[in-house]
């Protein structure tokens, strides 16, 4: 099953307690909404990440999908276009954005 990482970093002047509190209220209810997703968590990344101290990222985020070509359409719908609106438009800087997909190696 395809996973997802991406890597972020708040917006200047964006109060982590307000993106938390957003993430928790809305972003992952709409994620659960959304047919292709498994599982979703974010983790505040805590100190220096080793090998990229002057990155700045702040949250790595985990997105377990069923299907890559149903979340390309889940993020193009109306609810997807809203969340990535006010994901980018209000808390997170969307230039530093790292991402990938991996896939798991099971034995």
């Amino acid at each position: 099953m395809p996973v997802r990482y991406v890597i972020t970093t708040l917006k200047p002047g964006v109060k982590r307690e307000d993106y938390e509190r957003w993430l928790v209220e809305y972003d992952y209810k709409v994620a659960r909404s959304l047919p292709s997703i498994v599982s979703y968590r974010t983790h505040r990344i805590e100190g220096p990440i080793n090998g990229a101290e002057t990155a700045g990222w702040s949250y790595i985020e985990r997105i377990e999908i069923r299907d890559v070509d149903q979340y390309q359409r889940d993020i193009a719908s109306p609810a997807g276009q809203e969340l990535m609106r006010q994901l980018y438009g209000d808390y997170l800087e969307r230039s530093k954005n790292i991402f990938f997909w991996s896939e798991e190696i099971t034995d």
